[in-house]
């Protein structure tokens, strides 16, 4: 518990008592060695979560691939020439 409270920078009695939420329903495992309580993640227990999260996850990956699409269409409309532009030479005496 100790590296978690140091790597999350919470105070313990929040860890506790959020680990024991977790253990309560099943999401994790304890097993004691000496004075420490060791956690494990319950991988099991897990995947239905992560599965029924990773249907959020492929609608909102969409979502920004549309956004992504219609800022790109909006910027051909605002700068259709962009290209020739920046291949013009302004020492040319074409015209």
């Amino acid at each position: 518990m100790g590296d978690i409270v140091a790597t999350l920078e919470l105070a313990q009695p929040s860890v506790s008592k959020h680990l024991r939420v977790l253990r309560d329903v099943g999401l994790v495992q304890v097993r004691r060695d000496g004075r420490q309580k060791l956690y494990r993640t319950n991988a099991e227990a897990i995947r239905p979560l992560h599965e029924w999260t990773s249907t959020f996850e492929r609608h909102w990956q969409q979502q920004l691939i549309r956004v992504k699409e219609r800022a790109e269409a909006k910027m051909k409309k605002v700068r259709p020439n962009s290209k020739s532009r920046s291949n013009h030479d302004p020492n040319s005496t074409e015209h």
